[in-house]
């Protein structure tokens, strides 16, 4: 007697799982359908689709240059485990300038030498990208300074208020630093 309704319990765990598992496959379905229009976005963004980012922030003539600076999301700086806290930002070269132009450098502070510019920005001309890292401790009076390198050896600097480039980082030292 013991033996059948011991059986007859282990019948009844497989048949849920038979009559569920209909209902699971059917959520697998489904979990993609409702992420996908928030993925499309992200790739847009990422593919400089919707523009540099979520945020313009302006351009500014560097020398012979012109260069469009955007952040790449609308929120404050990231922790990235060791690394502190980061902020990406997007920038663009003019068409005309974009083969005169080496490299381009973004840092928080006036940098003293070619060897401190910052993070360089990787990607193409039209749209480059640079993760800057973001001291805790970091004035919210702090300039954004972008460096241009020629292929000529030429160097040439621009800066916007940290309040212009991202009022969202503003806010979160603000936060931190209470």
């Amino acid at each position: 007697m013991r033996e059948v309704r011991q059986r007859s319990k282990g019948m009844n765990k497989s048949s849920l799982w038979f009559r569920w598992r209909f209902h699971l496959s059917g959520l697998l379905i489904l979990i993609p359908i409702v992420l996908t229009p928030s993925y499309i976005e992200l790739m847009s963004i990422f593919g400089g689709a919707n523009g540099l980012g979520e945020r313009t922030v302006g351009s500014r003539q560097v020398g012979p240059w012109t260069i469009t600076l955007a952040e790449q999301f609308e929120a404050g700086p990231i922790l990235d485990g060791p690394a502190g806290y980061m902020k990406t930002f997007n920038a663009a070269l003019c068409q005309e300038c974009a083969e005169d132009v080496k490299a381009v450098y973004i840092r928080l502070g006036k940098p003293r030498n070619l060897r401190t510019a910052g993070v360089i920005g990787f990607g193409s001309p039209y749209h480059m990208s640079f993760t800057m890292p973001v001291a805790e401790n970091t004035s919210t009076e702090q300039l954004v300074w972008l460096t241009l390198e020629g292929w000529d050896g030429a160097l040439h600097q621009t800066q916007w208020t940290l309040e212009e480039a991202s009022p969202a980082t503003v806010q979160f030292l603000k936060q931190l630093q209470e």
